[in-house]
C-alpha cells in the first residue's frame, strides 16, 4: 500500500490516513484479510506521530473497515457498513449533496459533476457488493 499525507492540507492527518486506506480497499488494492502496516512502521514511513496512526486505525475499526487482532495487527474486513439500508441511503445522499454543493461553489455545472462522479466510479470495484 502506497500511502501519502499532505501536512499542508486542512484535513487532519489521521483522517487522510483513514481515507487512504478506505480508498485502497474500494479500488481493490487491499482485499479482505490484508494486513495493514504496524502503527510504528506506518508512523515512521509517513514521518508522523504514532498516536496519529493509532487514531486513524481507531476510525477504521469503528467504521468496520478493519479488525484489530491483539498481538497480530489490523486486517481488512471486506465488509460494508452495518447500518440499515435506510441509514446508509441517508448518508449517501448527505455525501452526494455536500459534493454537489461544493462543486457549485467551485463554479462547476451539472455535466462537470456527472463526469467527475463517473470518473470516480470507474476506479472503484463494486463487484460482489450487495444492492439495496
Amino acid at each position: 500500500m502506497n500511502l501519502a499525507v499532505d501536512v499542508h492540507s486542512g484535513q487532519p492527518i489521521f483522517e487522510q490516513i483513514a481515507f487512504a486506506v478506505k480508498e485502497a480497499v474500494a479500488r481493490g488494492e487491499l482485499s479482505a484479510g490484508a494486513q495493514l502496516p504496524s502503527v510504528r512502521e506506518l508512523a515512521q514511513d509517513l514521518a508522523v506521530n504514532p498516536n496519529t496512526v493509532v487514531r486513524a486505525y481507531e476510525v477504521l475499526t469503528r467504521d468496520g473497515v478493519v479488525v484489530r487482532r491483539q498481538g497480530a495487527g489490523c486486517f481488512v474486513t471486506g465488509r460494508t457498513s452495518a447500518l440499515s439500508g435506510k441509514h446508509r441511503r441517508r448518508q449517501l445522499q448527505d455525501l452526494v449533496g455536500r459534493a454537489v454543493t461544493e462543486a457549485f461553489h467551485l463554479g462547476f455545472g451539472a455535466n462537470d459533476v456527472r463526469e467527475a462522479v463517473e470518473q470516480a466510479l470507474s476506479g472503484v470495484r463494486f463487484e460482489g457488493r450487495r444492492q439495496p
